[in-house]
């Protein structure tokens, strides 16, 4: 069984007229194993009409490379753990009976070919060139990520942040629009984790706002059944 806590007062009156979902799967991440990504799938299915899960796969190269990976071999590694994170996940959605799971399923690949990823993207970016304050909210949730997976008594430098920001506004899109983007109705974005970045941008104190409907749930097991369950934030 899971608990679900909308991330924000406004998300939580979207709540009743959500549709859709979309679940981030983190490459690189214990958390996520086949057994959980099957109670997620199933807890999805039976309560909301439509779901989609989503792998940051390819872009997981850019975290790599601010970890200190050459750039050729960071590539190789994320496609590998990508991979792997679609298999898991097309296991998952098999299990319960979905037909053609991959259809659930959105990577770098598939998002590449929605015209409203490619345009929220766009608007993210120039976003993040243009204002200060919405570049220093990024580099901030970058230097959470970041400093998960760096040794003890380190923290990322101004290199390392600039690299690793990509796969951050990579993701952007989905939080702002998971719905538009999946073609489908008011949807929420899920993840098992707070981050503060997106309770500002939900709570409308950032210069980029979610799109009207567009919400985020924070999903958990129930305490008794996550006992065990791994780190949260295994390193690469």
């Amino acid at each position: 069984m899971f608990n679900s806590e909308p991330l924000t007062e406004r998300c939580g009156s979207l709540l009743s007229t959500a549709s859709h979902v979309c679940i981030g799967v983190s490459p690189f991440n214990s958390y996520f194993s086949t057994e959980r990504l099957t109670a997620l799938a199933q807890w999805a299915l039976t309560r909301f009409e439509r779901c989609h899960f989503f792998i940051p796969d390819t872009v997981a190269a850019y975290t790599l490379e601010a970890l200190g990976y050459p750039e050729a071999r960071a590539r190789r590694k994320a496609a590998r753990q990508g991979q792997y994170v679609h298999n898991k996940v097309a296991t998952a959605l098999r299990a319960l009976a979905v037909d053609q799971p991959q259809r659930l399923v959105l990577g770098m690949a598939q998002l590449a070919e929605r015209p409203r990823y490619g345009e929220l993207l766009v608007q993210a970016q120039e976003l993040f060139a243009a204002d200060a304050a919405f570049r220093d909210a990024c580099l901030d949730a970058t230097h959470w990520v970041l400093d998960r997976k760096l040794p003890p008594g380190t923290t990322p430098d101004a290199e390392q942040l600039q690299r690793a920001v990509r796969y951050f506004l990579a993701e952007l899109p989905l939080f702002a629009d998971s719905g538009g983007i999946c073609g489908a109705g008011p949807s929420f974005f899920v993840y098992h984790q707070r981050v503060a970045f997106l309770e500002e941008f939900y709570s409308g104190r950032l210069s980029w706002a979610p799109a009207p409907g567009q919400g985020f749930l924070v999903v958990r097991e129930e305490e008794s059944q996550a006992a065990g369950a791994g780190a949260l934030g295994a390193r690469p």
